[in-house]
């Protein structure tokens, strides 16, 4: 039965990441993500369902358009691989229920983020706005998942969120120029989500994530110093970490820190 989940619910999220990547290409262009129809971007021919089987079409097509051949980018590929992935996760650890689906949408929302800040350098408020009215929404129902979250119900999102905000904000308005106010609201949907402590949890992992990379990045040669590093990828991922191990994260860190103090 387990097995059965899995692959029913991995195949939900080709179908996911289908329109993830329908998200990524439209948000960042400021574009409506209902109409016009799927078409490509070359030739402006509308794609048929044959042309939109996640995975399947742009195997059969080798990563080209039908109708005029130009290639298409490998990232739609890698964004419904992935999100299928997640969803198959997902399944397997928290089990089918109401906390899968807002766990999926929440993955989901901050995949979109990921992809878009790391293409364009920029975190679309037409994704965060509605994240954190979700968000809130959410709050409500989290309360009774034991385990996950716990006490996590609206007083504590606002809580998180205001954390996030703040602790986000000041950076920026010291260094304007390494932060982007995408990345502050992007901290504030984090608290919203998570809640207080947790966001904690996740900008820490965020920025320690964040920070390794860029200097790999910078002693490779591969970024010069002058060159911009998203910041919005790492804190995603972070959310993302915290979604699944904030909690056991959170209990390391508490016990760390009383043996430390212990032995001092």
């Amino acid at each position: 039965m387990l097995a059965m989940n899995l692959i029913i619910m991995s195949l939900v999220g080709l179908m996911v990441g289908s329109f993830l990547n329908l998200c990524i290409d439209r948000l960042p262009k400021k574009q409506s993500i209902v109409k016009p129809p799927s078409h490509c971007d070359s030739c402006g021919e509308r794609l048929r369902a044959r042309d939109l089987v996640p995975v399947f079409s742009y195997l059969w097509l080798r990563g080209g358009c039908r109708y005029c051949g130009v290639r298409i980018g490998v990232r739609g590929l890698i964004v419904e691989v992935s999100t299928a992935a997640v969803f198959g996760f997902f399944t397997w650890y928290f089990g089918l229920g109401l906390q899968l689906g807002i766990a999926l949408a929440y993955a989901s929302m901050f995949l979109v983020i990921f992809v878009v800040d790391l293409e364009h350098l920029i975190i679309p408020n037409r994704v965060v706005y509605p994240g954190m009215v979700l968000a809130l929404v959410f709050s409500g129902f989290w309360a009774g998942f034991e385990g996950f979250w716990p006490g996590v119900g609206v007083v504590n999102a606002l809580l998180g969120g205001a954390v996030g905000l703040v602790l986000m904000l000041l950076p920026f308005l010291m260094f304007p120029d390494g932060l982007g106010m995408g990345d502050v609201k992007l901290a504030a949907l984090m608290g919203l989500v998570l809640g207080f402590p947790l966001v904690l949890v996740a900008l820490m992992v965020g920025i320690l994530y964040g920070g390794l990379v860029a200097i790999a990045l910078l002693v490779s040669g591969v970024k010069g110093r002058k060159e911009a590093i998203p910041f919005g990828p790492f804190l995603a991922g972070g959310a993302v970490l915290t979604l699944l191990w904030g909690g056991g994260i959170l209990d390391m860190y508490e016990t760390a820190m009383f043996n430390l103090t212990a032995m001092l």
